[in-house]
């Protein structure tokens, strides 16, 4: 790509070049303060006097480039003379919010040969975001362009000079010889020696166990187990910080308030993501000690009275002194978000679900439709035996085989028999007993009172389900090897029947809810990519073809799993507060990563695992699915096979043959470590692709870019749409079913939504789950989607840039065939009694709480 142009650029010629960078005092969002919740000096001027603009006119920022296509006496490629930074640039009009552009001048001869690299070193006491730079008029060659993206610290920071490489697009066998060397030690770099605790500038990657996720120093019940490393809780890794051990447990990490990540895994857009992430630490540290202080004090009562007061959060709002009000003064990202109307009231936005119907939530449709179109569509599975049987050790729990008898279902099965409808595929279940039973016993012993729960659903001839019974069962008294104690709960429209019928649909949505939240969301998106964006910058080039295919759905996503593990799944966050899981949330998650296998984590292969689907050659998509009518499903094969046929564009355009593959080192080091450390709990499952072959390559990253991207989406974006209503989604459950006779069966007779809202979760931990969960269902303004680039010059290979383009075309044909579905009147399931069509896999999104639109990466 070099090679045929060496030689003709004039000797003496100078290179001119335009460098775009951000400075620090634009970007520094990083000193949200734990009292006062403004953001330190506003967002203005941050660090020396010498950092300000006329800073980079200095001898300040240095760029020296490398040659690709003529070497040192070493073999390495010939190095320019060092150049500064010249006059800034006021007219370029490409720039963004908050950068800057530079002039710059190379003296550059032709026995230089043509740029493929530089080195930059800043002088400065402070850092600055490098953005990119193009040389423009190379003789016979045209414009070279670098994307960077990168925090650029002071020189004294690094061992060795910072590089950046063209966009140029190489497998290692195929790098021009001038820069393999450059190529090896910059992937040496980001390795480290897995040593030291690591420190804010630098970009190290590396990993660890989940053993920060407890505080073992304050006391034994602030300890929490290591999670990976072991066979009882294995886990996927995490970034390595280098912080020191607890004091009471060396295998413990010490927590602080800074943790570390890769500096560039935290890029610091403005109004982005990390905006975000800092509204969130802000909600943890002010919002809701300052509401807790409201229910210390005794300022408002901690139960809610009835289902109009719920609602009254979205109109009246909640009454609050005025000087927790006054704790209560947002950061500009929360503005929307914590709203006053100046009579001591905090309102929120209105759920989506109760838009057009405050009581559709209620009905069995709504209930069931959630399932194949709500927040958590990924866990129904076709019911394939009957009695539902468990996977529990007999030989330890006894004998849990399900209590739901055919004389149960059948009056309800449309003149079916159990055994004809399963046959016909119309039965189906949502299974949360095996995850939460063996932990019952010990959830049942705090304030919080669950069950484990089985849910039968009939598909009926107009293609909705049907919930047709509810199991709830709890640990035997006499020890588990007695089995459970169950009781089976049928449909009612009318009377106490009816509360009752409720209250065991809300005992299985707060399983759902807890099984969303640290299985389908965290554990199966944030937790399982993390060792992936760890792996490919330790032995991915930034100029290999995987890296730039895999890098954008990567984005943010180490910063926002840090800050999880800072303040919301941690010991005392505000899951364990939240959540009917509580202290075991993490742990249990860790139970469930025994059954993971990266394979089935491809929508095809997970829709046949789970019954609802069959492999079809006929069908559009290669499979057919049970129900037809499957929003999250038919959305998502469109999104699927769009991203394959990207994926199988894009690699089969550098891999010419599976040979090709097979000798490429970089990538065979990236899968081995991949397997055996990122995942290495697991390394020894026959299950993984030998990544042997281009169709394994293909459907490998496949998979990664639809968990990163759509999963995520759909699992994420409807959080505060659906669970902003607690009644419809409810995180805790706190009393048991009551029984008859008993003064809280009374209750229930009499007030039955003072009955369900004392069962469910109360006023603090609701005000404290709908905060968040607002903010995490909310897009950034600089929110980059699946089909776009944050950078036109990605990459300079214009086939790629055509497979690319071709994509994004793709993607918008089907958002507009979706858009057509929802008007469909036939599909009962995209829209349901709650009248809520079904977007949340809509590609485009505009910013804010929009219901729809798949980012690129988890970045919240």
């Amino acid at each position: 790509m070099f090679g045929s142009v060496t030689g003709l650029i004039r000797r003496g010629h100078k290179i001119k070049g335009t460098v775009v960078l951000m400075r620090k005092n634009v970007l520094d969002v990083n000193s949200v303060t734990s009292v006062g919740g403004i953001i330190s000096q506003g967002l203005g001027f941050a660090g020396s006097t010498l950092d300000n603009l006329t800073a980079f006119l200095g001898r300040s920022v240095s760029l020296q480039l490398i040659s690709a296509t003529k070497s040192d006496a070493n073999g390495k490629g010939k190095l320019g003379k060092a150049t500064f930074l010249e006059g800034i640039i006021t007219s370029l009009p490409t720039l963004g919010a908050g950068q800057s552009a530079f002039n710059i001048h190379f003296e550059w001869g032709d026995e230089d040969g043509i740029p493929g690299a530089f080195f930059i070193k800043n002088f400065m006491q402070t850092e600055f975001f490098l953005v990119s730079l193009t040389l423009e008029d190379i003789p016979n060659h045209g414009t070279i362009h670098f994307v960077c993206n990168s925090w650029i610290y002071n020189a004294q920071h690094f061992k060795n000079d910072r590089i950046f490489f063209a966009n140029k697009t190489f497998l290692p066998s195929d790098t021009p010889a001038p820069l393999v060397k450059y190529r090896e030690e910059e992937l040496q770099n980001l390795r480290g020696d897995g040593n030291g605790e690591r420190r804010k500038w630098e970009r190290i990657y590396d990993y660890d166990v989940y053993n920060d996720l407890g505080n073992p120093d304050k006391g034994e019940k602030h300890a929490r187990p290591i999670l990976g490393g072991n066979d009882t809780f294995p886990y996927p890794r995490r970034g390595r910080t280098g912080r020191r051990p607890t004091r009471k447990d060396p295998n413990s990490e010490s927590r602080s308030d800074d943790v570390y990540i890769p500096r560039d895994e935290a890029f610091g857009h403005l109004k982005s993501s990390d905006f975000l992430t800092y509204g969130l630490k802000y909600v943890s540290q002010n919002v809701l000690p300052a509401l807790q202080s409201v229910f210390d004090l005794n300022f408002t009562p901690g139960e809610f009275d009835s289902f109009d007061e719920v609602h009254g959060l979205y109109s009246g709002g909640i009454k609050l002194p005025t000087d927790v009000l006054s704790q209560i003064s947002p950061l500009p990202v929360l503005k929307e978000i914590f709203r006053t109307d100046g009579e001591q009231a905090l309102k929120f936005p209105p759920p989506k679900v109760i838009q057009v119907s405050r009581s559709a939530w209620m009905t069995d449709e709504e209930f069931a439709r959630e399932m194949l179109a709500g927040v958590n569509p990924n866990l129904i599975r076709c019911l394939q035996e009957f009695p539902p049987r468990s996977k529990l050790d007999s030989n330890v729990y006894g004998d849990h085989t399900s209590q739901i008898t055919k004389e149960h279902l059948e009056p309800n099965l449309e003149g079916l028999t159990v055994d004809e409808a399963i046959q016909n595929k119309r039965l189906f279940i949502l299974d949360h007993h095996d995850s939460i039973m063996p932990y019952l016993r010990r959830l049942n012993a705090t304030d919080a009172k669950g069950y484990a729960t089985r849910t039968i659903l009939f598909l009926k001839n107009d293609r909705s389900l049907r919930p047709l019974a509810i199991e709830l069962s709890l640990p035997h008294p006499q020890g588990d090897q007695s089995g459970p104690i169950s009781e089976v709960f049928l449909p009612a429209d009318e009377g106490v029947e009816s509360s009752i019928w409720l209250l065991a649909k809300a005992y299985v949505v707060v399983n759902d809810s807890c099984y969303h939240q640290l299985v389908s969301h965290w554990l199966n998106t944030h937790a399982v990519v993390e060792p992936f964006i760890i792996a490919t910058n330790r032995h991915l080039s930034v100029v290999h073809p995987i890296y730039k295919l895999l890098h954008p759905h990567y984005r943010d996503t180490m910063n926002i799993n840090s800050l999880a593990r800072e303040i919301l799944v941690n010991e005392g966050g505000i899951i364990e507060q939240t959540f009917l899981w509580g202290r075991y949330s993490m742990e249990m998650s860790s139970v469930i990563y025994k059954n993971w296998v990266f394979p089935d984590q491809a929508l095809p292969a997970d829709l046949i695992k789970r019954g609802m689907a069959t492999e079809d050659p006929a069908c559009p998509h290669g499979i057919r699915l049970v129900i037809e009518d499957y929003p999250y499903a038919v959305d998502g094969l469109e999104i699927w096979d769009a991203i394959k046929t990207w994926v199988h564009d894009y690699v089969f355009l550098y891999y010419k043959s599976d040979d090709t593959l097979r000798e490429d080192s970089e990538l065979q080091a990236w899968w081995k470590e991949l397997v055996e450390v990122g995942h290495g709990d697991k390394k020894n499952e026959p299950w993984w692709p030998k990544m042997q072959t281009r169709e394994e390559l293909v459907e490998t990253c496949t998979t990664v870019i639809w968990t990163a991207s759509a999963l995520h989406a759909a699992v994420n974006f409807g959080q505060y749409p659906y669970g902003g209503l607690i009644l419809n989604r409810p995180t805790l459950s706190r009393r048991f079913m009551p029984e008859k006779g008993s003064p809280e069966y009374e209750e229930l007779r009499k007030s039955p939504q003072k009955a369900y809202l004392k069962t469910i979760t109360p006023k603090f931990q609701t005000l404290t789950d709908i905060s968040v969960i607002e903010i995490l269902s909310r897009h950034a303004s600089d929110e980059v989607y699946l089909g776009q680039r944050d950078h036109p010059n990605w990459t300079s290979d214009t086939r790629a840039l055509q497979a690319f383009q071709k994509f994004g075309n793709k993607l918008a044909e089907i958002e507009k065939k979706l858009s057509q579905r929802n008007n469909d009147e036939k599909l009962r399931n995209r829209q349901g009694p709650v009248q809520m069509p079904y977007t949340l896999l809509f590609p485009s999104s505009e910013e804010g709480l929009t219901f729809r639109g798949i980012p690129n990466s988890i970045s919240i």
